[in-house]
Parts: C-alpha cells; structure tokens; sequence
C-alpha cells in the first residue's frame, strides 16, 4: 500500500514563496505518476500539477501555470515538490499530494482526480492579503 505524507503548508502573505514536499513510501515511487490537487472550502478538489513518474514531464492548471514548479528526482529520494512562488489569496486551500500507477495507462500523466490511486491526507495553505 502507497503512503503520501505533505508538509511544507502555513500562512504566507500575498507574494511569498512556499515549497510543499510529498514523501512517498510503500511501494516502487518510479511506477507512479504524482499529483498535486488543492480544495478551497465550499469548492471541488483541482487540479494544481503533475509529474510523470520519471520526471520528464510535468503539467499544471492554467491559474498556477508560470508561478508553480512541480519536480521529483527518483535517485535522490521518493520525494515530490511544488514550489510555489507569488503566492495569492485565492491560492489559499488544503493541498493534497497524489500518486497514479504508471503501469494502466499510456499517458505520461493525468490531470484527472479520478485517475489517482492514493492521497495523502493533506496540508493547509493559506495566503493573506
């Protein structure tokens, strides 16, 4: 069984910087794709960035595009980031990391919820004004 655990989360002003970390274990972290989603209260989980499970590709939604960096580095660690940068209050949300197994499908990543196997149990940020 995959375990997810985020860190990294707090309360940041209006254009800072924050770095959420995701620690993987429990199973081969190079056969999983990774997933970054976010749920702001009364609003759907979205999608935020995603990583293919060798790290060649990453994606984001287009309201992070350009200010967030999702990057894993499978030698060095079972680990994936999100730098965040310029931070805004309407980036204020709980955080969920995600990992989708590589091994059912051909795309290189997802940006779907639905196609995400396991979810770590998530970690606030919020951004004041």
């Amino acid at each position: 069984q995959v375990q997810l655990v985020e860190s990294g989360g707090g309360l940041v002003q209006a254009g800072a910087s924050l770095t959420l970390s995701c620690r993987f274990s429990g199973r081969s972290f190079s056969m999983y794709g990774m997933g970054w989603f976010r749920q702001a209260p009364g609003k759907e989980r979205e999608f935020v960035a995603a990583v293919s499970w060798d790290g060649g590709t990453a994606d984001y939604a287009d309201a992070v595009r350009g200010r967030f960096a999702i990057s894993r580095d499978n030698a060095k660690s079972t680990v994936v980031d999100l730098q965040m940068n310029s931070l805004k209050p309407e980036d204020t949300a709980v955080y969920y990391c995600a990992a989708d197994w590589a091994g059912d499908t051909t795309e290189i990543l997802s940006t779907r919820l639905y196609d995400y196997d396991f979810w770590g149990p998530g970690t606030q940020v919020t951004v004041s004004s």
